[in-house]
């Protein structure tokens, strides 16, 4: 019988969903629902782990992690992207690593949610009328606004979708995007500069790589509107945090929404929490059921396929399959 370890399950939900006992008398479940920064107490949780199943880059498997887990045999990532994991390393090992599908459309959702939100001074006013007030700030419209959205693949391309029915002039930039896939999509292609400097609201929608790491840092901020909102569902590494704070604390821009943050989860006293003009979440983006279904299925489909010898969606085509 096999050890499988589900990690970082914050919500206590991972086994509602997938249909996890179809390892019934296969493989023995523990599933950790808390973030374990401290690598010596990890190592301890994962030791007789052959199976490991990571929910998106909570936490942080290297190649030290690896070399101090011998018995690791298969690693399971919601996604077939995974920045945290080091995939090379593992191959080195001889440990399979499977991805899954994830839905795109969860991760657009919450970037409307946030903007709008942030325009409307939502977390404001219902604090407000939870306290026994009333209305107590005067909030801001899209129509007619220009959207500036930072790379245009499915994620960006359905924000702009909505930012058409809102009525905004919705602008893109992405390294493969031409003036003519834009304009299909009724949505027209400028420059990074260009962007910034129009843009009302700025929403990222990036990979995190080494091109795009700090891609968004001081000089781009100093471009900006002073009334812009800068939203990021995407990955913290792409903004220059301290270059973003001190925007903020200068008024440079009108405010930032966050989901995404350098080191997740959120320090208590983390500078961006003090920051002024800021919409917080702590990294919302993918945690939806219908994305968790989409996840855990497959997870469980590629442990299946694993145990019978036939591994499916495969990272390190590489590796060899377990029995």
């Amino acid at each position: 019988m096999k050890s499988i370890v589900i990690l970082d399950d914050y919500q206590n939900v991972a086994l509602t969903f997938g249909g996890w006992d179809r390892l019934k008398d296969r493989a023995s479940i523990r599933v950790l629902n808390r973030p374990i920064a401290d690598r010596a107490e990890l190592v301890r949780e994962l030791a007789d782990a052959q199976i490991i199943v990571c929910n998106r880059e909570r936490t942080v498997v290297d190649a030290a992690l690896l070399a101090a887990l011998p018995k690791l045999q298969l690693i399971v990532t919601s996604g077939m992207r995974n920045a945290s994991i080091d995939v090379e390393a593992a191959i080195a090992r001889g440990i399979t690593v499977c991805g899954t599908q994830t839905l795109g459309y969860p991760t657009a959702e919450l970037t409307w949610a946030m903007i709008l939100a942030f325009m409307r001074n939502l977390p404001a006013e219902v604090n407000s009328l939870s306290a026994g007030g009333w209305q107590t700030r005067v909030g801001t419209g899209v129509r007619g606004k220009t959207l500036g959205i930072i790379g245009f693949g499915r994620i960006g391309s359905d924000v702009a979708k909505v930012g058409q029915a809102f009525g905004m002039k919705v602008i893109a930039w992405s390294r493969s995007l031409t003036p003519e896939k834009a304009s299909a999509q009724g949505v027209e292609c400028v420059s990074r500069q260009e962007l910034f400097q129009r843009a009302d609201v700025a929403t990222i929608h990036l990979i995190l790589n080494k091109d795009t790491k700090h891609f968004i840092g001081a000089s781009e901020l100093a471009m900006m509107k002073p009334t812009a909102l800068l939203v990021n569902t995407s990955r913290a590494g792409i903004v220059d945090t301290t270059a973003l704070i001190a925007a903020l604390k200068a008024g440079q821009i009108g405010g930032a929404a966050l989901d995404v943050y350098d080191r997740e989860p959120l320090a208590a006293d983390d500078p961006i929490r003090s920051a002024p003009n800021t919409l917080l979440t702590p990294h919302l983006g993918y945690v939806l059921a219908e994305n968790y279904q989409v996840s855990f299925t497959e997870a469980v489909d590629n442990i299946l396929g694993w145990l019978e010898g036939h591994p499916i969606r495969v990272i390190n085509p590489n590796a060899p399959a377990g029995h």
